[in-house]
């Protein structure tokens, strides 16, 4: 690379300067203080580890987002992390091995070889919360809650929920005995909402069958598309409508707590369907294509450490949430000027300055005042008959 190419960053890789990166680690403080308001407890997981644990029950989208090494120690091979989930949740399994529900939460930096949009950043600092052991309704309201909570903490404007079950097409899919490749024609053809193909694709079924499925389309909308999927699906297995009354429930709670959010609701909307098994959620503000905040239940994932568990949880992108949120700027602070030298009366008038909460900066050999206000300071410390004492530039 030539040497003027140097600075370059690769495509999706972005550095953070102080002004950003003040205001990212204000909101990072504020948020985990509030988890912890909340009783989430923090933890730190490996950016890099065996990528059969860091992979483990993530799909294929994960593990094509994941870098991959060679670990010259053992031979085997290693990623670094993309989602701090399945990271989170071996803790929870095979580390805490707690009785009971669990609350974790976590933030730290994660890179994708492939972003989830072109829009998207490759480093994002992925930012969660977990709550392990509780398979009722009144966990997912909780982590949808607390998700709320974090964007108003971030002054997050316009936010619109979206809600969904991917129990319902499970159940129905499970009911027709799709092979693996036709559930994941019919899934597609849902996604897009490819009412045509969807209607091609189930010809071959029971007509009730075919009916719901075909159903799960136009099956959108606001709260009484619920009311309507009651009747829609009636005939449905008893999973798909115990799946429909869960999300019925968290829904109907949820829009207790927050009378003006805007929710929106779409079963044929499967964000996560092989990830998730019951209440899928994300959040949307306007003008931006992909969610700012996501998650959903996914119950058993702690199995292959041991422990299959109940769990639910969110993420979304600490600077995601700066960048659109409207928090006022961080102001930084303003230091001490301090000369440059090694005397001992010097360097303990720095010291306890510093001990008071005071930004000081000592000039190095060579440096003069006129250096101060570029290293941000609009004071100097400065000596006469008494000692050493503070006064403005």
């Amino acid at each position: 690379m030539a040497t003027v190419e140097r600075w370059l960053l690769p495509d999706g890789i972005e550095e953070v300067l102080p002004q950003q990166a003040a205001q990212i680690e204000a909101t990072r403080r504020q948020v985990l203080d509030m988890f912890a308001a909340w009783g989430y407890e923090f933890v730190v997981t490996p950016h890099i580890e065996f990528l059969e644990s860091l992979l483990t029950g993530a799909g294929q989208k994960l593990d094509l987002r994941t870098f991959k090494v060679t670990d010259p120690q053992s031979g085997h091979l290693m990623g670094f992390r993309a989602d701090i989930t399945p990271q989170v949740a071996r803790m929870d399994a095979h580390s805490l091995r707690r009785e009971g529900p669990s609350r974790l939460c976590y933030a730290g930096s994660v890179v994708h070889a492939r972003p989830r949009s072109l829009s998207r950043s490759r480093s994002p600092i992925q930012l969660g919360a977990e709550l392990y052991g509780d398979a009722s309704p009144a966990a997912d309201i909780e982590v949808i809650s607390l998700m709320l909570a974090t964007l108003e903490q971030a002054q997050i404007a316009d936010i619109h929920m979206d809600l969904g079950h991917v129990g319902v097409y499970r159940g129905l899919a499970r009911a027709a005995g799709f092979s693996a490749e036709l559930e994941a024609q019919v899934f597609d053809a849902l996604q897009r909402k490819a009412v045509d193909e969807v209607a091609a694709l189930t010809a071959q079924l029971p007509k009730e069958l075919a009916r719901m499925l075909n159903e799960l389309s136009h099956l959108c909308g606001g709260r009484d598309v619920l009311d309507t999927a009651k009747t829609v699906l009636a005939a449905a297995p008893s999973d798909v409508l115990a799946a429909l009354d869960e999300l019925i429930v968290v829904a109907d709670a949820l829009m207790l707590r927050y009378p003006h959010l805007p929710f929106y609701f779409d079963l044929g909307e499967l964000r996560g369907y092989h990830y998730h098994t019951g209440v899928v959620f994300a959040a949307f503000v306007p003008d931006v294509g992909q969610s700012i905040a996501q998650g959903g239940r996914y119950d058993d994932i702690g199995a292959v450490f041991g422990r299959a568990r109940p769990a639910t949880g969110f993420s979304t992108d600490l600077k995601t949430l700066v960048s659109l949120g409207q928090q006022p700027q961080v102001v930084l602070a303003k230091g001490v000027w301090a000369p440059a030298g090694a005397q001992a009366d010097l360097w303990q008038a720095i010291c306890a300055l510093r001990e008071q909460g005071q930004r000081v900066v000592q000039a190095l050999p060579g440096q003069a005042n006129s250096d101060a206000a570029q290293a941000g300071c609009d004071r100097q410390l400065v000596q006469n008959s008494s000692g050493w004492h503070v006064q403005p530039l």
